[in-house]
């Protein structure tokens, strides 16, 4: 059974990474998801460098809070760190993970922090 999940996550890693190239103006906002926390990154692939990055770890959590709710928050973290480096849109780069629970929450975070994604 692991196999199998393990290989439909690196066909779904491969499809979506052929398809995304970060530029300097249009980052690639690439999201990794451990158990604990969650990271987002945006990467500008013409010179192979990452221009901003936030860790969920890094932000002072609030009792109570939920992985969701710290996905969201590291959301609007980081779209406050591309405003500020005058970035106004992402291509979002959700490597091997389905598109729903903490990284659709991120991507909510992003959205309400005035990001096109």
């Amino acid at each position: 059974m692991a196999n199998k999940q393990l290989a439909k996550q690196k066909r779904r890693q491969l499809r979506t990474r052929s398809k995304f190239h970060g530029t300097a103006e249009r980052p690639r906002l690439s999201v990794y998801r451990s158990n604990k926390s969650i990271y987002a990154q945006a990467i500008n692939d013409d010179t192979s460098k990452t221009t901003v990055s936030v860790k969920g770890s890094t932000l002072t959590l609030k009792k109570g809070m939920t992985k969701s709710d710290l996905a969201y928050e590291v959301g609007k973290s980081i779209a406050s760190k591309l405003i500020t480096k005058k970035i106004k849109a992402v291509v979002f780069d959700r490597g091997m993970y389905a598109y729903k629970g903490r990284v659709k929450k991120l991507a909510e975070g992003l959205r309400d922090g005035k990001i096109t994604v």
